[in-house]
């Protein structure tokens, strides 16, 4: 088997340095979508009967997209190392639709920031004017240092204690900004991915022609 040489052989382990980062990237995006998906505050104040769940979609993709890359990142150092075409031809692949995944994130994270958090504002408005001092009522004030809806504000209240609205909409944008630039950043860097598995895969079907 012929083996690649000069400065394609520089670009081989220049691909298997950048899977390796890849695959650390991939720890990072999975460690921030358990995080977004496991946070105690987030998990308390949709943790009520009929919470809208639309927020939780674009973490899943976050998980899912996560847990691919670390093993993708892992297929496409042994193909790197072993010059296998057929490693990094389903690295490329994988890379595709990880890439298609990132994106879906980020752009669900940015184009239904509004949906979400009016959803979750409803949902919020619907339990207090049921019962004003129920238990996730009083999560929301109590993580959101807020108290009583937009429209209704509590009176007599501290100067830095905000309607619950305003600190839905604070609190839930950084979460979904977090998503879509996380989503659309490893997007970016797949596409790094791309171009080093292409290159390296026409340099090794060039040396086996050779040979």
């Amino acid at each position: 088997m012929g083996k690649v040489e000069g400065g394609m052989k520089c670009v081989k382990y220049l691909l298997f340095v950048f899977n390796f980062i890849f695959w650390l990237m991939g720890s990072f995006v999975l460690a921030v979508g358990l995080w977004l998906r496991f946070d105690p505050e987030t998990v308390s104040l949709l943790n009520g009967d009929k919470a809208p769940d639309t927020f939780f979609i674009g973490v899943y993709i976050l998980i899912g997209a996560g847990s691919l890359v670390m093993l993708v990142g892992f297929f496409g150092c042994c193909g790197a190392v072993r010059e296998s075409q057929c490693l990094l031809g389903s690295f490329f692949a994988c890379l595709l639709i990880i890439f298609g995944a990132e994106v879906a994130a980020g752009v669900f994270g940015f184009l239904n920031k509004e949906k979400i958090i009016q959803d979750i504002e409803n949902f919020y408005t619907t339990n207090y004017n049921e019962n004003n001092n129920g238990t996730l009522i009083i999560s929301y004030q109590k993580i959101l240092n807020c108290c009583g809806t937009t429209t209704s504000p509590c009176p007599d209240t501290p100067p830095d204690t905000k309607d619950c609205g305003t600190g839905i909409k604070d609190f839930f944008n950084s979460k979904l900004h977090i998503i879509g630039y996380v989503g659309i950043g490893i997007a970016g860097v797949m596409i790094l991915g791309m171009i080093f598995s292409m290159v390296l895969c026409c340099a090794i079907r060039n040396s086996r022609e050779v040979i």
